[in-house]
């Protein structure tokens, strides 16, 4: 692997960061940014309404769990384990466990759900963006479809 290579990877860390504080944070502006204009959010659970389909519908799908009336940072993405493989020079893919806790006031138990981040990133000029992304649940509901982005089980 070469120090470039390693650079992107470390591009794409931070994109995926970027969305757990931007997010939390209630952020909707700058989280926005950090997808292409035709990216996807899957869903398989009824509940999240299918999948979500570009800026404007990913923006009202979010906006649902990011209220004007929540603090920030009453919830916290926190992601680990990143997997991260480059296809080309403008195509990656990787996983991320993801713990999701609800931080709010009088909360005995934090702790939300478990998941993996299944996602697809492209570079848009000069830029590693979000292009799909799909939640793997495994607590308290498990919904797990297995691996999907090419590159990562090999």
């Amino acid at each position: 692997m070469t120090v470039e290579e390693l650079l992107e990877i470390e591009e794409i860390k931070n994109l995926r960061i970027m969305y757990g504080h931007y997010f939390d944070m209630g952020d909707l502006d700058k989280f926005i940014t950090l997808f292409t204009e035709d990216a996807v959010c899957e869903f398989s659970l009824a509940e999240y309404g299918g999948d979500w389909v570009g800026h404007d519908q990913i923006r009202r799908g979010y906006a649902r769990y990011a209220t004007p009336d929540r603090p920030p940072y009453a919830a916290m993405h926190a992601v680990t384990n990143p997997w991260i493989r480059l296809l080309g020079p403008n195509d990656a893919n990787g996983r991320w466990y993801l713990l999701d806790l609800n931080v709010r006031e009088g909360r005995e138990n934090p702790l939300t759900l478990f998941g993996i981040y299944d996602d697809v990133y492209r570079k848009v000029d000069g830029k590693w963006l979000i292009a799909r992304t799909r939640i793997d649940f495994l607590w308290p509901t498990r919904d797990f479809a297995g691996f999907r982005t090419p590159g990562v089980n090999s």
